[in-house]
């Protein structure tokens, strides 16, 4: 990056659960990353599906509120086994992307291969090895807990060596990632 161009971008990350939902806000700032925030969003078991969602809505929206990020990076669904579960993160992932489109912001998907590509350099690696790079990235004294919010972190660390990268290449020009 030459010295006269300045990348400053603020990221909130998602990790989509309908019974915890991870998130973690990073700053980005001339390839340096600073965490902001991170934690989770619960929703009460006890709670009927329609007011789970709206309960995650209203926390989004206050977490978007507090802490104005300029784009948001949520990770593609992956579940093989369960076909329940998948419906149920589907149901909050849905939510999710209302509440950042309602917002405005910009929002870009990543597969669980691209983040831990980003993280890791390993599109396979373990969750420990996420969770370590998270840890070592963002300079950390302890793994983020619960993973929920280490896995949201993580997108949002994703999305912005994403941003980073686009912006060394064509000189501060927009336009990277897979925007929805």
């Amino acid at each position: 990056m030459s010295p006269t161009t300045s990348t400053a971008i603020r990221v909130l990350g998602v990790d989509p659960g309908i019974a915890i939902t991870g998130y973690g806000v990073v700053h980005l700032e001339n390839d340096g990353l600073e965490p902001i925030s991170y934690g989770v969003i619960t929703t009460p078991a006890n709670l009927a599906l329609p007011l789970r969602l709206q309960h995650l809505y209203r926390e989004l929206m206050a977490l978007i509120d507090t802490f104005h990020p300029a784009e948001a990076s949520v990770e593609e669904l992956f579940f093989a086994r369960n076909a329940r579960t998948a419906l149920s993160v589907g149901h909050a992932r849905g939510v999710i992307l209302l509440a950042l489109a309602d917002a405005g912001l910009p929002t870009y998907e990543y597969t669980p291969l691209q983040v831990k590509q980003a993280i890791t350099g390993y599109g396979r690696a373990d969750k420990q090895q996420m969770q370590q790079m998270v840890r070592l990235l963002l300079r950390l004294e302890a793994i983020p807990q619960p993973d929920d919010a280490a896995d949201a972190l993580a997108a949002a660390i994703c999305h912005a060596h994403s941003v980073s990268a686009a912006l060394r290449q064509s000189g501060n020009a927009p336009g990277y990632g897979s925007e929805r």
